[in-house]
């Protein structure tokens, strides 16, 4: 392992923790001002929902983001950790018998197998709403108006224009497969919005101008391009328990995916391609990128 890999890993573990703290501390049993109680076994769903490992990839790519603009830093963590309870929420729901039906995340029991369907339903509620409530909250130091920023861009990319579309359009594509187009367009729907987002928050966090929120909006989207042609290659290539979770299960349901039409040479030549034009985009900001290039180029080669 080269240093500069070793690195990016320590930065990806600490920030991770970071965000772990605050989920932690969000999750706590006492109930805030507003609030009138957190019913014991809702908490500790919602707690196995979203305190249970992972990379926190997209905190990571918001804080490092934040970073290359000298955002607060405790701010970006609040809003990392935001971003991390709706992308739980997301999995929580996703692995629903009515949806993916999966019993197992991140290696370990799902929310719904560990409690019951009811219970997990209402977890993913909690997450989803908590998410906006973290970034609105006094504790979260922004101006009303990057608030605001941020309330709007999440709402839309998670909604029916964005990740809660997306898982539509993947439901759909288990009776009819979608065209290129149509795989495309899910894919930037139900895994893109949220990592284009986690890039382009960062530069909101600091005010940056227009022009540098639509390059790290650009970024963003590359970036979520090669998470998903990733996963799709790990989907036919790893094993569950490297992966931590069921594998091979698109193409037992005849989903379209890009590696199905095209091929698995095609996805891996794709890949190298879309971190060649990340990496482009972000050249005008010179070493202080070096972190978030290093991030493309883990998203596009991880192993789980």
């Amino acid at each position: 392992m080269t240093d500069q890999s070793t690195t990016f890993e320590t930065r990806l573990r600490i920030a991770a923790a970071r965000v772990e703290d605050a989920l932690s501390t969000v999750l706590d049993e006492k109930a805030l001002e507003g609030e009138i109680a957190r019913p014991e076994h809702l908490l500790a769903a919602m707690r196995h929902g979203v305190l249970n490992g992972g990379k926190r990839l997209r905190p990571f790519l918001l804080m490092e983001s934040a970073a290359l603009f000298g955002a607060d830093e405790a701010a970006a963590i609040r809003v990392g950790a935001a971003l991390e309870c709706l992308h739980c929420y997301s999995l929580v729901h996703d692995d629903l018998p009515a949806m993916d039906n999966d019993d197992l995340r991140r290696g370990k029991p799902t929310v719904h197998i560990a409690f019951d369907e009811a219970t997990a339903i209402l977890a993913g509620d909690g997450l989803l709403t908590l998410a906006f409530d973290i970034v609105a909250a006094p504790e979260t130091d922004l101006t009303d108006k990057a608030k605001t920023q941020l309330v709007l861009e999440l709402a839309r990319a998670a909604g029916i224009g964005g990740m809660a579309g997306g898982q539509a359009l993947d439901l759909a594509a288990e009776k009819s497969a979608p065209d290129e187009t149509g795989i495309v367009t899910l894919q930037a729907m139900k895994t893109g919005a949220l990592l284009r987002y986690a890039c382009e928050a960062g530069a909101i966090l600091a005010d940056a101008p227009l022009p540098e929120r639509q390059r790290m909006r650009s970024f963003g989207e590359l970036i979520g391009r090669a998470f998903q042609l990733a996963d799709d290659l790990l989907d036919l290539t790893a094993d569950a328990a490297t992966m931590g979770k069921a594998t091979g299960k698109d193409a037992a349901r005849g989903k379209g995916t890009l590696l199905a039409l095209k091929g698995q040479q095609w996805a891996e030549s794709e890949l190298s391609r879309l971190v060649a034009e990340a990496t482009d985009i972000l050249r005008p900001f010179g070493d202080r990128a070096s972190t978030l290039i290093a991030a493309a180029h883990f998203v596009a080669n991880r192993k789980n």
